[in-house]
C-alpha cells in the first residue's frame, strides 16, 4: 500500500454556528451534486440518498488514503471492509442542484474496525445561507470474505490512516 501524503490543509466549511455540528476539521473533502433522481415528493433530498452521499465519500477517503480502488469481493478480494453501522442525523434539507460537500475523518482505529465521521453542508443557493445538511457517524469493520468473519485492521491501512489523519488513532 503506498503511503499516503496527508492534505495540504485540513477542511472545515463554514456554515452558521449549529450545536449539533461535529467540532474539528476534516482530513477529505468530497463534492457531490445532488441529482434530480435524490430528490422526493416534497423536493427535497431523500433521507435514503444521504446513505449513498456516505459511502461515495467513504470509497473516496479510501483511496486517498491507500492509493489504491477500494477492495471489492466481486472483483476478487479476498479482504475488504464492510459497513456494520451508520447513523444519520438531518439538519436541514438539501434540493436539486445544489452541490454538497462532504467531509470525512477517522476518529479511531480498534481492532477489527474504525469509526469514521462525515459532515454535510450546502453553499449558499437559491435555496438560502449555506448551512449544515447533516452529519453521519460510522462503523467499518475490516472483513475476510473467504471466512466471512472480522479480520483486525492491517498494520499498513493503520499507518496510512493515521499518516492522512496526521494524529494516532490507534488504543
Amino acid at each position: 500500500m503506498p503511503v499516503p501524503v496527508q492534505p495540504a490543509s485540513r477542511s472545515r466549511i463554514d456554515v452558521p454556528t449549529d450545536s449539533r455540528d461535529i467540532a474539528g476539521d476534516f482530513a477529505h473533502l468530497h463534492r457531490i451534486e445532488v441529482r434530480f433522481a435524490d430528490t422526493d415528493a416534497m423536493g427535497h433530498v431523500n433521507n435514503a440518498s444521504y446513505l449513498t452521499y456516505a459511502e461515495i465519500a467513504r470509497v473516496a477517503y479510501y483511496e486517498a488514503v491507500s492509493g489504491e480502488p477500494l477492495p471489492l469481493a466481486t472483483h476478487g478480494a479476498e479482504e475488504g471492509m464492510i459497513l456494520a453501522q451508520i447513523a444519520i442525523s438531518y439538519r436541514s434539507p438539501a434540493f436539486f442542484g445544489e452541490t454538497l460537500a462532504v467531509e470525512t475523518r477517522v476518529d479511531r482505529i480498534g481492532r477489527t474496525s474504525f469509526s469514521m465521521v462525515h459532515r454535510l453542508t450546502a453553499p449558499e443557493s437559491r435555496y438560502g445561507p449555506s448551512r449544515l445538511i447533516a452529519v453521519a457517524d460510522s462503523v467499518l469493520v475490516t472483513y475476510d470474505y473467504g471466512s466471512d468473519r472480522a479480520i483486525d485492521v492491517p498494520a499498513e491501512l493503520a499507518v496510512a490512516i493515521e499518516s492522512f489523519e496526521g494524529r494516532a488513532l490507534r488504543g
